[in-house]
């Protein structure tokens, strides 16, 4: 059992609980109508489920067989049809120009792997593909809101600059303080990075 199954597994219902991120509610409207949608790191499902309960057709995927099942229980228990893959974001990489939005909310990885994922992700971008990103900031070290215990796990928008600035146009890039109320895994005010850009 991985650690994210370990995490699941730990808590009594969802740990991040079953409703949207709020960065995502609040740009959804960009979304093309009936759009092909990654979602990467998707854990537990709120996010993949969600936009598919908008009628979009949504790929969500995670290393967690658990995470997974549980999305599959969610959309299942709300009647929406969506796909859903476990696989290792580290080896699994998406087909290139097959989306048109990819969201990555809070998926933390250690910088060398973040890049590349970022890129791979990037990549499965139809030209004006959209890409929409909140993660933890370096300032959240320490926070008892959520997030990773480790700097090296946290993004800045200079760290998303450099991960996707040759191959997406940024439209938002912020650093700021919001507010979490997302199941008892994330409660609190908490540091976020967010980003959204345009596949060239």
């Amino acid at each position: 059992m991985n650690f994210w199954d370990q995490q699941y597994s730990a808590v009594d219902g969802y740990k991040y609980g079953t409703r949207p991120n709020a960065f995502l509610t609040g740009e959804a409207h960009r979304l093309p109508p009936h759009a092909r949608i990654l979602v990467p790191g998707d854990g537990e499902g709120r996010n993949g489920v969600w936009l598919a309960s908008l009628g979009h057709d949504v790929l969500t995927v995670d290393l967690s067989e658990v995470g997974v099942a549980r999305s599959r229980a969610l959309a299942t228990g709300l009647g929406i049809p969506i796909e859903t893959l476990v696989a290792d974001l580290k080896v699994w990489t998406p087909p290139a120009g097959a989306f048109d939005a990819a969201v990555l909310t809070y998926l933390h990885m250690p910088p060398a792997m973040r890049s590349a994922v970022h890129r791979k992700v990037a990549a499965a971008l139809r030209p004006g593909g959209l890409l929409l990103l909140e993660a933890f900031h370096p300032r959240q070290l320490g926070r008892a809101s959520g997030g990773p215990k480790e700097i090296e796990l946290l993004y800045t928008l200079e760290d998303l600059r450099a991960d996707f600035g040759d191959q997406l146009d940024e439209e938002l890039g912020a650093e700021l303080e919001t507010p979490l109320d997302e199941g008892p895994g994330h409660q609190g005010m908490a540091a976020v990075t967010r980003y959204r850009g345009r596949a060239r």
